[in-house]
C-alpha cells in the first residue's frame, strides 16, 4: 500500500485498482472545523480535476478533486455523522471517496511524500 498526494492537498491511497482520497493533515488543519462533507454520485465517471465532494468548514467549503481518472465507488458514510474525522484522523478513517481508477500510469504523475512535505511542509 502506498500514497500520493496532488498539489491540491488530497491524498490518495492505492490498493489495486481501488483508490482511496482524502485531504492531507495540512488542508484539514487550514481548513479548520469541517461540519458538513458531501460526495458526488457514486458511478460518476470523472477525470483528473473534476470535482469529486465538497467539505464544508466553519472558514470556507472546499472542493475536492478526484486526482486520478476513474469511477467513483463510495463516499465515506461516517462523514454524514461526524464529519470532523476529516479533522482528527485525515489519512484514515476521515478519507473522503473512493474509485476505481481506470488509467493507474496516473499514480506516476502524483507526489511522492517526500514531494508533498517538500513543497508544504
Amino acid at each position: 500500500m502506498s500514497i500520493r498526494y496532488t498539489e491540491t492537498h488530497e491524498w490518495v491511497r492505492l490498493e489495486g485498482d481501488v483508490a482511496t482520497v482524502g485531504i492531507t493533515p495540512h488542508a484539514a488543519e487550514e481548513l479548520g472545523e469541517v461540519v458538513f462533507a458531501e460526495g458526488k454520485d457514486e458511478g460518476l465517471e470523472v477525470v483528473t480535476g473534476d470535482v469529486v465532494a465538497v467539505v464544508e468548514s466553519v472558514k470556507a467549503a472546499s472542493d475536492i478533486y478526484a486526482p486520478l481518472n476513474g469511477i467513483l465507488t463510495a463516499f465515506n458514510e461516517k462523514l454524514t455523522q461526524d464529519p470532523a474525522l476529516v479533522n482528527s484522523d485525515p489519512e484514515g478513517e476521515g478519507w473522503i471517496v473512493q474509485m476505481k481508477v481506470t488509467e493507474p500510469q496516473q499514480w506516476e504523475a502524483l507526489l511522492t511524500p517526500e514531494q508533498y512535505k517538500a513543497r508544504h511542509g
